[in-house]
């Protein structure tokens, strides 16, 4: 259950000394010349290794993927960027590949810069370390405040599809501070895996927030090798399809459920919006309202929140259509809301978990979304952030 899942790739980590103690350097290569995509930030404040892998990807097929924890690279000036292509040449030397076709990825602390008289070593060491069996490894060594690793696996006739993610704050589209690597034996020409990867991301690493902070490092990575056998068809293509965004729909979850101080996670379903987009705004202000995070940390039915925040959600300059008499509302499977009049029922938010249903009857606009509370751990967590 790893990224290692899919036949022709290793992984391996190493603790480079970035962080005080534990894997904090971890490298994924394909043995099998393979083909690639990945998805970015949308941040206008874009950390080095983000620069350098899209340039990268620009010029060749990614065949390796370097990550460190511990320090994001960002904010980091042009010295910052040399740091992200020693980092990928050294890499690439070791490994017997082009620069160009290897891709660098960093978390951690923004405004500090890499230590390549660490990183560079320790990629030796990384590289000498490689195993199909390093996959866990690999995602231990790329986590920050997560409490454990993410991974998972999906199978397909012919194929199967393994990744490893972190994220725990920081968490909101585009993307959010997470990072996933997706691996498959599934094959793919040149060009295709972003074909495949946007709509997977679109509904999965897009469709979670945890404190709505949009990172200046989000990176989502997919690479395909063929090494499965599988035999292209238009239903092996929906089978790929399906079990790419099993695997990426399981990190995000795993990612919010993981996410800083959560006590508590809430899955928010809105229909009957005038568009998807509009029904996506509204799910997206629902998931990152403070007044709806903190009353789910406090086992709070205070459904009007969720209310107030789906009638002020930004679209286009204004806010996406919303009209209160038409609303129906369930909260943890109880109608407290229906068509803009209240049920006096007050729902139990029992648990760990709850649904938060809203259907604004306007049309065929429908979004899911996916968020945790807000705790008085997230505070302290992020308080002690750097010391």
């Amino acid at each position: 259950m790893s990224v290692t899942a899919a036949k022709g790739f290793v992984a391996g980590a190493v603790h480079s000394g970035l962080r005080r103690s534990g894997p904090d350097l971890a490298l994924v290569r394909s043995l099998i010349p393979a083909t690639g995509a990945a998805m970015f930030t949308v941040n206008r404040v874009q950390a080095a290794p983000v620069t350098v892998s899209k340039e990268h990807l620009e010029l060749a097929e990614p065949q390796a993927i370097v990550v460190n924890s511990g320090v994001a690279n960002a904010a980091t000036g042009v010295r910052g960027e040399l740091d992200a292509r020693a980092t990928a040449a050294e890499a690439a030397r070791l490994l017997g590949l082009d620069a160009e076709e290897v891709l660098v990825l960093s978390t951690g602390v923004i405004g500090k810069r890499l230590a390549l008289d660490k990183i560079l070593p320790a990629l030796r060491h990384a590289a000498s370390s490689l195993s199909d069996e390093g996959g866990p490894a690999a995602a231990e060594a790329i986590l920050t405040t997560d409490t454990h690793a993410k991974q998972a696996v999906a199978q397909g006739p012919g194929f199967a599809v393994g990744g490893m993610a972190k994220g725990s704050g920081m968490i909101h589209p585009n993307l959010a501070t997470m990072l996933a690597v997706v691996t498959t034996d599934f094959p793919l020409e040149p060009g295709e895996a972003a074909d495949f990867l946007r709509p997977t991301v679109d509904e999965s690493f897009n469709a979670i927030s945890v404190d709505g902070e949009c990172s200046t490092n989000d990176t989502v990575v997919v690479l395909a090798n063929g090494a499965g056998g599988a035999t292209r068809s238009a239903a092996a293509d929906e089978a790929f399809a399906d079990a790419l965004h099993a695997v990426c729909a399981d990190l995000a979850g795993q990612i919010v459920a993981d996410g800083e101080g959560a006590t508590f996670l809430a899955e928010i379903s809105v229909s009957g919006a005038a568009s998807d987009p509009e029904a996506k705004a509204i799910a997206r202000r629902i998931a990152t309202s403070p007044l709806v995070k903190t009353a789910l940390f406090g086992r709070d039915a205070n459904w009007g929140r969720v209310l107030a925040a789906a009638g002020s959600a930004p679209f286009n300059g204004g806010y996406a259509q919303l009209d209160p008499a038409r609303v129906t509302l369930d909260l943890a499977g109880v109608r407290v809301l229906e068509a803009g009049a209240p049920s006096d029922v007050e729902p139990e938010l029992d648990g760990s978990r709850c649904t938060i249903a809203l259907d604004l009857a306007l049309g065929d606009g429908s979004a899911d979304y996916l968020t945790s509370d807000l705790s008085y751990d997230y505070v302290r967590i992020n308080a002690d952030y750097r010391s």
